[in-house]
């Protein structure tokens, strides 16, 4: 209900009060920080990512190897074991800082 109305619902004891869905500016993934801060002490992810090869040509390369890697290993930190919410997730504030873009 709440994806197909695009307008406020509003309380019907107040009509002052409108509930508001914002999940694209919250998230509940802020555990994944600490991750993160210690990634980029010891370079994991760039020093991984720099061994793997990528065979992709072309202009439709967006992301590079270590942002992807850094998608999938924090997707399944935080929860998600497989990549059907990668997409949902490249909205969400702190996964878009862990990885890195």
């Amino acid at each position: 209900m709440g994806e197909a109305c695009k307008d406020a619902l509003r309380a019907g004891f107040d009509r002052a009060i409108r509930l508001e869905f914002h999940g694209a500016k919250v998230s509940s993934d802020a555990g994944l920080f600490p991750y993160r801060d210690l990634d980029e002490a010891v370079a994991l992810t760039e020093s991984s990512a720099a061994d793997l090869f990528d065979f992709r040509t072309g202009s439709n390369i967006c992301h590079s190897m270590t942002a992807l890697l850094r998608q999938s290993i924090y997707s399944r930190l935080a929860g998600y074991e497989d990549v059907n919410d990668a997409e949902r997730l490249s909205v969400d504030p702190v996964m878009r800082h862990v990885i890195g873009g």
